[in-house]
């Protein structure tokens, strides 16, 4: 463990925000990623840019931890991605080391269909991520960022993180106030239930290139994943063969 990593450390294990400093530090940066973005339209915000989340990190890095983390980081490599495939997590950080150069590399990556499926108008409830209600979209991406940040921190000083354990647990409550670690967003799932009725396992009924199809929905990302019965098609573990559908919830109907 380096220098800047044990100082790091140092300041996981002394610091206790109380609600009141958490809110006005947020709010600030909130506030800050706003007036800075070059790509951001609003807070409930239709397009973002990988720089907003390298913004957004450095904020929280000064304000909370005083530049420590990008300290600790060092001489590796720090990415930003924005994933449009992530349909279950809000966020994820990996940690990896490249073959061919040797250097250590650390990666946030934000669920940019999550952000984008709340805050819609329809929503059928209050979106709530970490135990925290959010206002509007970049709200709620502070709260991805901020747990994130925290698989981060965990990285460089302990080399390993999960959100199960009791010691991230603290760290977010301890830093951001969180009292849960989950996303709480709604999912393509959860919408496809409430506003369609379309739950996975269940027979349906669609229209692809003008013939009219039944199968069994496998599953629901951005799309349902619909097999029909198919002798040409894939063999799947019940022994039937399917050929695989991908259909926008909205044009699937119960077909029982």
């Amino acid at each position: 463990m380096n220098d800047h990593a044990a100082d790091l450390v140092r300041v996981l294990g002394q610091a206790h925000l109380d609600a009141s400093p958490i809110a006005a530090r947020t709010a600030q940066i909130h506030a800050d990623v706003l007036s800075k973005s070059t790509y951001l339209d609003g807070p409930n915000f239709t397009r973002i840019h990988t720089a907003d989340l390298e913004f957004l990190f450095d904020a929280y890095d000064n304000t909370f931890f005083g530049g420590r983390i990008r300290g600790a980081i060092g001489d590796a490599a720090l990415g930003f991605t924005l994933s449009r495939r992530m349909t279950r997590a809000g966020g994820q950080t990996r940690r990896y080391r490249d073959q061919q150069t040797g250097v250590l590399h650390y990666e946030i990556g934000v669920a940019t269909s999550l952000l984008f499926g709340c805050f819609q108008g329809d929503d059928h409830r209050p979106i709530v991520a970490s135990g925290i209600v959010c206002r509007d979209r970049l709200d709620a991406l502070q709260r991805v960022m901020e747990h994130e940040i925290t698989h981060l921190v965990e990285f460089l000083a302990w080399g390993e993180s999960s959100c199960a354990r009791p010691r991230f647990c603290s760290i977010t409550r301890d830093f951001f106030g969180h009292t849960e670690n989950t996303h709480g967003l709604i999912t393509p799932s959860e919408r496809a239930v409430v506003k369609f009725g379309i739950t996975p396992g269940m027979k349906v009924r669609f229209r692809f290139e003008g013939v009219e199809h039944t199968g069994i929905v496998n599953r629901i990302n951005k799309r349902a994943t619909v097999l029909v019965e198919d002798p040409r098609g894939a063999r799947y573990s019940s022994g039937k063969r399917y050929a695989k559908f991908y259909v926008p919830v909205q044009n699937l109907e119960p077909a029982e």
